[in-house]
């Protein structure tokens, strides 16, 4: 059975206001998000999960104009979004995509999904412990598995970070990991700041290429032909996942 991916996206970010419209290789950053997503082999729906708040009819509008599904839920309760995202698009795998992210891995997104699908886990990851570098971070659940974090979660840092409540109650789940063979958990590929979004124009402008997605290896091999990318945005707070 292939996943849905449901991509959570807004306007409002006090560091980086509206990134998700933040231009690269002249597009705009939440369609390579989606781009990106259209190569994995595993995927057969994808829906954008944007907040009620007044600027994200941009969002919505957009979505719209590009033939993708929206769904409009709470700001905070990121986790009640995603249940309300999948409840109505009638999704039994998800794929959690954040739309700050636009080097996703279709391979690496396809691996997780199978490897869900083959231990018939509840949830499975790549970051725990991360072994990827951060914003290649992929994870992938059941509808049931987030229905009981939606119905138990009472945390508001779980109910924020859509997923926190699986990493916390690893007993309550059938949970696997994916790691990489080289640990690249120190390079930073997401965008959350100038300075990320500074790293990412860098890369875009070398690889990207129209009908066709550039991969991890691809990256990394860029990066170390170009070693200085690396240090644009090394001084960037870290995802929580990431601090260790």
């Amino acid at each position: 059975m292939k996943a849905t991916a449901i991509i959570q996206a807004r306007t409002g970010s006090t560091r980086f206001p509206s990134k998700v419209f933040a231009p690269l290789a002249g597009k705009p950053l939440l369609w390579h998000i989606v781009n990106r997503l259209t190569f994995c082999k595993k995927i057969d729906n994808i829906i954008v999960a944007t907040t009620t708040n007044k600027p994200d009819d941009e969002i919505e509008t957009w979505a719209h104009e590009n033939k993708i599904q929206v769904f409009r839920g709470s700001e905070e309760d990121v986790l009640a979004r995603y249940y309300g995202a999948a409840k109505f698009c009638k999704a039994n795998t998800i794929v959690r995509v954040t739309a700050d992210d636009p080097f996703k891995d279709p391979e690496i997104i396809d691996k997780v999904i199978e490897l869900l699908e083959v231990e018939n886990l509840d949830f499975a990851c790549n970051n725990n412990p991360p072994s990827f570098p951060e914003g290649l971070d992929t994870e992938v659940f059941t509808f049931k598995a987030i229905e009981k974090a939606y119905l138990n979660s009472a945390d508001a840092f779980e109910r924020e970070h859509v997923t926190q409540y699986f990493h916390r109650n690893t007993l309550s789940f059938k949970m696997g990991n994916i790691s990489n063979r080289k640990n690249f958990s120190q390079i930073r590929l997401t965008i959350d700041t100038p300075a990320d979004y500074e790293m990412a124009v860098k890369i875009y402008d070398a690889l990207y290429q129209e009908a066709r997605c550039f991969m991890f290896k691809d990256i990394i091999e860029f990066l170390k032909k170009y070693p200085d990318v690396i240090t644009i945005n090394q001084n960037e707070k870290r995802s929580y996942m990431y601090v260790k």
